[in-house]
């Protein structure tokens, strides 16, 4: 480069290397303005402004001389300054002038980022911003001079901050932190500026500086300007506030490449048109979302792997794949199942994907935020499915397959998809067969493809066929097509149908191998492991195995991944058809027997190894296949998250086809993972359809039991009544049957739940007839929950010394089954009364044994509560900002268990303590937010908490709005029986 504006004035290799003030003013306007001519009297303005003098031309002609002779000196030709009838200007060639660099290198960063490529687009933004020596024309004087240079100035920042968007994403928030902190100090009042930097804190966990930012930020506002800060800024505070940075979007120091595309075939034939104007529309920006529609068998799919794989290296953060199942025997995914998929594909552990749809959603949106993803969503069965899951960020495309034309989609670019022509068809059946054998027979090769209605699955399963009988002519093949059955009727083309094909597929295997597929059958999900084809054949599982390869050699079944394996949708239901038919009956129903029975046992004895001592035990006889249990039982959790779709569905093939037993059965065997992982949408269908069973079945017995499991999932999801309900069905099945220890759990179960509602005085009834109908009949494990949630509901109705006392024979009995999980819980809520009594050291003994044996027993809602209570400590004892982040690292450990009334309380502690630093605006903006999320579940402890939080806030500014806050608490707290009544009524009193 020869010249530099970017800066102090820089030409030819030095610094001020032209020193006259004129000259100066001068050669910096016709560099701002390069390759123009710039008027005379523009030059005139800017040198003498509003007072030129009379001789002012002859003097700009002298210093445009001078200029000429120093250019000579630097070693620069004196013709680079032109001279014009109307002005002077300086020719530049590209690369000569900074700013132009500058420009250049900003636009192709822009354009790397709009294509996804955020590596190459933090380095030309890099190189943009490394051009800057100080601010620009930096000692060069004059009003219309310095006017232009600041705005290069403003230029330069909105380039550093769309840098650092992009670092942000790239994970690089700890290199960020001194030049955000420089550029805040500097651009105090620039709200996205100040946002990047309270995310580069939060990423790092430091949430409690990036809150320092926020109020520094509107301090100035509001002093200098008197406004509020920006929407998106306070919009963004309130996620610092409320935790969502850490329990929605964690932020990574790295971002971990996922690649979840299925394999892409290696023939991939034609489409070349419609490849090309797709990949056209995405270079172009075009799209965010791509829709390809067609029949069945189409290629759909496979054109849809082509392109994603032909993409993969514009988005290297994220490539995933998750089936929606829109056409098939299965129900399509739900969002929320559909959701959780692509987030457990993205890394995110299952106890972290929250309970509710919409915070599933954000946590999705927030993951895709900081990536460069990719998402093939295949098999779409309609819009609102698909809807809820498209991306929002810019670097992210969906590829989105479907046989409906999704109309309504407000987002997305439709192509829909035809059969094959001719000449593609053909090729296609060459690729897979072989190329001289089609070009030796073309009529017939053509009579092929035509019987297979065009459709390339159909003529890949043809092709394989071939391909495996080299012996055969493809005249031969077009015999036995002409002559097969056709099982897949619905899946026509004119008078043609891929069934055919199947057909074909499915003879050249051998007799075992015909079995072991149409048993596959049965199995209502599409993905399934070795022991599944072996339980389902009922099969040792080297000799599944090798019917799988024989299999997956015949394009009939497929291995997306080592050790699992998967039928396409159409495949399947052509196994279904086969087992279908009048005479396999027996063997349809004896698979389905088998394939309930390994699910069931597995499930059992899993849990058994997942769950606490103290919880009952699921007794069952032997398993049939107990060398196929002890195969599954080293995967752990990972066995209920490979087959969770599976899991989920056998209950109601059970129940269609009469295995009524195994419906609440396996509902039971899954309910300790699916209760402690969250996934209360699956535990309520397999329970619902086990409490159908179980009627049938006139089973009392399991008809009380899946009532209580069944209302579990109501109780976590804060929904009192319906738990309420439920359980007062179990209560009264249990005694009408004398089933006596049954009848304590319901009784102690009914205490839980209106405890939690906030009816403490008919929660402790309930618990007082448990222990009195309790005697030495009922199981340890029994007394220790009955112990334990006695002594919490007394604990937050104020009975203080009650509550120790239950509390104290609580830790004994968990000191005797020497069970971590409950030694964890019993510590915590005696250190809890502890505190509340006043006995303070004591009390933080025992929180911080509780925490460790908490952290060791996995419990992470006993986790948060022992944090929220040694936050309180904290604050109590002056320490707000400590107060604060065990709150918060409560909120990250209580919102993993999928809970949804523990992160209100977590929020309404935040909250106090916020406002105890001093920050009222922050703290009123947060317990707002908690009493509209109590409102939505009902739950009127929290919801009067953060009113009382609300007119705490309130009172400095506006009594009367505190006072109807106070009002309003306090009826709530009334109607608990609460001892939190007494405070609120002592404020009101104060403000009489």
């Amino acid at each position: 480069m020869r010249f530099g504006i970017l800066g102090p004035l820089w030409v030819g290799g030095g610094e001020a290397t032209v020193t006259a003030g004129r000259d100066r003013v001068i050669l910096a306007l016709m560099l701002l303005q390069a390759g123009r001519i710039v008027p005379v009297e523009e030059l005139v303005d800017a040198v003498w402004e509003e007072q030129p003098p009379a001789t002012a031309r002859a003097q700009l002609q002298t210093c445009v001389s001078r200029l000429r002779q120093r250019f000579v000196a630097l070693g620069l030709p004196s013709e680079l300054i032109v001279t014009d009838p109307v002005g002077y200007g300086v020719r530049t060639v590209p690369g000569d002038l900074d700013v132009e660099v500058f420009g250049d290198e900003v636009a192709a960063a822009r354009a790397a980022v709009t294509a996804g490529r955020l590596v190459d687009g933090r380095r030309h933004f890099r190189a943009a911003l490394g051009l800057w020596r100080g601010p620009a024309l930096g000692g060069v004087t004059g009003r219309s001079l310095r006017g232009r240079a600041q705005t290069l100035d403003e230029q330069r920042v909105t380039v550093l901050e769309e840098c650092v968007d992009v670092e942000l994403r790239l994970g690089h928030a700890a290199d960020l932190l001194d030049e955000l902190t420089g550029a805040v100090e500097r651009h105090p009042l620039r709200d996205r500026l100040r946002g990047q930097l309270m995310l580069a804190l939060s990423a790092l966990g430091r949430q409690a500086d990036a809150l320092v930012v926020y109020r520094d930020g509107r301090r100035r506002y509001v002093e200098e300007l008197g406004i509020e800060p920006g929407a998106e800024l306070q919009e963004l505070h309130q996620r610092v506030l409320a935790g969502d940075l850490v329990t929605v979007g964690r932020q990574r120091s790295t971002v971990t490449p996922v690649r979840g595309l299925p394999r892409a075939i290696r023939d991939f034939t034609g489409r070349w048109e419609i490849i090309g104007d797709l990949l056209e529309k995405i270079d172009e920006g075009e799209t965010q979302v791509q829709l390809i529609d067609g029949m069945a068998g189409s290629g759909k799919t496979t054109l849809a792997v082509h392109l994603a794989t032909r993409l993969a290296d514009r988005y290297p953060d994220a490539q995933l794949f998750v089936d929606l199942h829109g056409h098939s025997r299965r129900s399509p995914l739900t969002p929320a199942t559909a959701v959780t998929t692509l987030l457990r594909q993205l890394g995110t552990p299952a106890e972290q994907v929250p309970v509710d749809l919409e915070d599933r959603l954000a946590l999705w949106r927030t993951e895709l935020s900081d990536r460069r993803a990719l998402v093939l969503l295949d098999n779409a069965a309609s819009v609102d499915q698909v809807a809820p899951l498209l991306p929002t960020g810019p670097s992210c495309l969906m590829l989105v397959t479907s046989r409906r034309r999704l109309v309504g989609l407000d987002e997305g670019r439709p192509v829909s998809l035809p059969v094959l022509d001719l000449d593609e068809a053909v090729t296609l059946l060459g690729r897979v067969a072989d190329p001289g054998r089609v070009a030796a027979e073309p009529e017939a090769a053509a009579e092929v493809v035509r019987r297979c209605g065009f459709l390339p699955l159909a003529i890949r399963l043809a092709g394989a066929r071939l391909a495996h009988r080299p012996s055969w002519r493809i005249a031969d093949l077009v015999g036995r097509l002409a002559n097969a059955g056709d099982p897949l009727a619905e899946f026509a083309a004119g008078q043609r149908s891929v069934g055919g094909a199947f057909a074909l597929s499915y003879a050249q295997v051998s007799p075992p191998a015909q079995r072991l597929f149409r048993l596959l059958g049965v199995h209502p999900a599409s993905n399934f492991d070795n022991a599944v084809a072996a339980a389902s054949a009922d099969l040792a599982s080297r000799e599944a195995q090798v019917l799988l390869d024989e299999l997956i050699d015949a394009n009939l079944v497929e291995e997306p991944r080592p050790g699992r394996f998967r039928l396409h949708d159409l495949v399947q239901e052509y196994a279904r058809r086969l087992l279908a038919e009048p005479d396999r009956t027996a063997e349809r129903s004896a698979a389905l027997e088998r394939l309930l029975d390994h699910h069931l046992h597995a499930a059992a004895a899993i849990a058994r190894s997942l769950a606490p001592s103290s919880r009952t035990p699921f007794v069952l006889p032997d398993p049939p296949r107990a060398d196929l249990v002890e195969a599954c039982l080293p995967q752990g959790t990972s066995w209920f998250d490979d087959n969770r779709v599976a899991l989920t569905v056998l209950p109601r093939s059970a129940e269609a086809e009469g295995f009524l037993r195994h419906c609440w059965q396996l509902a039971r065997a899954c309910w300790w993972v699916n209760y402690q992982g969250g996934h209360f949408g699956e535990l309520i269908d397999m329970h619902t359809v086990g409490l159908r069973a179980a009627e049938r079945l006139d089973d009392q017995a399991a008809v009380a039991l899946t009532l209580n499991y069944l209302a579990s999932a109501h109780y976590r999801l804060a929904q009192f009544p319906e738990a309420i309900t439920l359980m007062s069905r179990c209560l009264y099945v249990c005694r009408r049957i004398g089933l006596r220890p049954q009848v304590v759990s319901a009784l102690m179960n009914l205490g839980i739940a209106y405890s939690s509602g906030g009816d403490y005085r008919r929660g402790l009834e309930y618990f007082d007839e448990a222990i009195r109908l309790a005697d030495a009949r009922i199981r340890r494990g029994e007394l220790v929950e009955l112990t334990n949630n006695k002594g919490f509901a007394l604990a937050l109705w104020g009975r203080y010394e009650e509550a120790l006392r239950m509390n104290r024979l609580h830790m004994a009995l968990a000191r005797e089954l020497d069970d971590l999980w409950e030694l964890g819980r019993a510590f915590g809520h005696v250190g809890m009364v502890r505190h509340r009594m006043g006995d303070i050291q004591p009390a933080q003994r025992l929180l911080r044994a509780a925490l460790r044996l908490t952290r060791l027993a996995a419990n992470s809602y006993g986790e948060g509560e022992v944090l929220n209570e040694l936050g309180v400590m904290e604050r109590e004892a002056g320490r707000p900002e400590e107060a604060a982040r065990l709150h918060r690292e409560a909120l990250s450990a209580i919102s993993k268990s999928g809970d949804r009334a523990g992160p209100c309380a977590c929020r309404n502690l935040l909250a106090r303590a916020t406002a105890d630093q001093g920050d009222l605006p922050s703290a009123l903006d947060l317990f707002r937010r908690v009493r509209d999320d109590a409102a939505k579940i009902n739950h009127r402890y929290e919801q009067a908490r953060a009113l009382d939080g609300i007119a705490r806030c309130l009172r400095p500014t506006d009594v009367a709005a505190a006072r109807a806050h106070w009002i309003q608490a306090l009826t709530l707290f009334r109607q608990l029986d609460v001892p939190e009544r007494h405070e609120v009524q002592r404020l009101l009193t104060e403000l009489g």
